[in-house]
C-alpha cells in the first residue's frame, strides 16, 4: 500500500484487527465509493468544460505531452517523490511547471508534500482562491445590481471583466493575486481566509466554479508560466481535464495496479478515525473495543 513515511504506528493488534474486517466488508464498498465520487466528479468537471468550449474561452482540443504513469503500490511517498524528481533532471535548477494527477487514494497531496521538501524555490497551485475570487465578484456585483440572481452576473461578457479584474504578479516582493475592481481592493494572501470564505462567496462558488472552468484554466495558465520563468517549481496537482490545458514536458499520473487498494486504505482511515475519537485507554483492550465499535458504525451504513 502507498504509505506515508511518518506516523504514529497504533499497536500491532489494531492494525491486525483492523486489516482483518476491512478486507472482510469494507474493503470493496470503499472502492466502489471512491471510484463512483471520482466519476461524479469528473462528470461535473467536463460539464464546466464543455461550457467554456462553447463560449470559445477555451479550445476545443489540445496536444498533450506524455504522461509519465507511477505505480505507487508497494512504495513509499518518499520513493514516489525521489522517482519524480529523477525524471526532472536538471528542470528544477532553473525553475518548472510539474503537473501531478490520478485517482482519489493514490497519493497525490502525500506526494506533492514530499516534493516541496526536495524541490529547490518549490510551490503549490491551488485554483480555490482564484474560484472564489471570481465569486466575490459575481455577489459583489449582484449587490450592486438590485440583489439579483447570482446567474445574471454569469454573463460572458461579467465574466470576462471580472478575470480582467484579477491580477497576478509580485507584489511587495512576492507573487500574489490582486482583486481590484466594483469597489474592491484587495490582495487575496490577505483575505483568503476572511473575506474569501464568507458566507456570499461559499454558498454560491459551486455555481460560480461550473460557469468560469475555463477562465480559471487561463488564469493559471498564466500565472503558473509566469512563475515558472522567474526560477519557481510550481506544483499544480488535480484531474487531467484541467491539468491537459497546462503547457509542459514534466506530466505524471500516480496510478494503482490494483484499485481494491483505494477501497482498503479508505475503509481503514475511516476506521482508524472512528476508533481514535472514540478510544477510553491505552491498552490494547480499549484499542480493539474502539476498532470493534468503529466496524459496526461502519457495517450498519452499509
Amino acid at each position: 500500500m502507498y504509505r506515508e513515511n511518518h506516523f504514529v504506528t497504533p499497536s500491532s493488534s489494531y492494525l491486525s484487527h483492523t486489516h482483518t474486517h476491512t478486507q472482510s466488508y469494507t474493503q470493496a464498498s470503499a472502492t466502489k465509493a471512491v471510484l463512483k465520487r471520482d466519476k461524479e466528479d469528473d462528470a461535473k468537471l467536463a460539464k464546466g468544460i464543455k461550457l467554456a468550449r462553447d463560449k470559445g474561452v477555451i479550445p476545443a482540443s489540445v496536444t498533450v505531452e506524455p504522461t509519465t504513469k507511477i505505480d505507487v503500490i508497494g512504495k513509499t511517498a518518499d520513493q514516489v517523490a525521489n522517482e519524480i524528481v529523477k525524471a526532472l533532471g536538471k528542470a528544477p535548477s532553473q525553475g518548472c511547471i510539474v503537473v501531478l494527477q490520478g485517482l482519489s487514494g493514490t497519493g497525490k497531496g502525500t506526494t506533492v508534500k514530499k516534493l516541496k521538501e526536495l524541490l529547490p524555490k518549490c510551490t503549490t497551485w491551488s485554483n480555490g482562491n482564484v474560484f472564489r475570487s471570481l465569486t466575490l465578484l459575481a455577489a459583489t456585483w449582484c449587490e450592486k445590481n438590485d440583489n439579483c440572481d447570482l446567474d445574471k452576473a454569469l454573463t460572458p461578457k461579467n465574466l470576462d471583466s471580472f478575470v480582467k479584474m484579477l491580477t497576478f504578479d509580485k507584489f511587495g516582493g512576492e507573487f500574489d493575486v490582486n482583486v481590484n475592481g466594483l469597489g474592491l481592493d484587495l490582495m487575496v494572501s490577505k483575505v483568503q481566509n476572511t473575506v474569501l470564505k464568507s458566507k456570499k462567496v461559499s454558498k454560491n462558488i459551486p455555481t460560480v466554479a461550473e460557469f468560469t472552468q475555463g477562465e480559471v484554466i487561463q488564469f493559471v495558465k498564466n500565472a503558473t508560466k509566469l512563475m515558472a520563468q522567474d526560477g519557481f517549481n510550481v506544483l499544480v496537482e488535480g484531474r487531467a481535464q484541467t491539468l491537459n490545458y497546462l503547457r509542459t514536458p514534466h506530466r505524471f499520473e500516480l496510478v494503482l495496479s490494483d484499485e481494491n487498494v483505494i477501497g482498503e486504505r479508505r475503509a481503514a482511515q475511516r476506521i482508524a478515525a472512528l476508533a481514535l475519537s472514540n478510544v477510553k485507554g491505552d491498552s490494547d483492550d480499549h484499542v480493539q473495543a474502539a476498532v470493534g465499535d468503529a466496524l459496526r458504525v461502519l457495517k450498519d451504513e452499509k
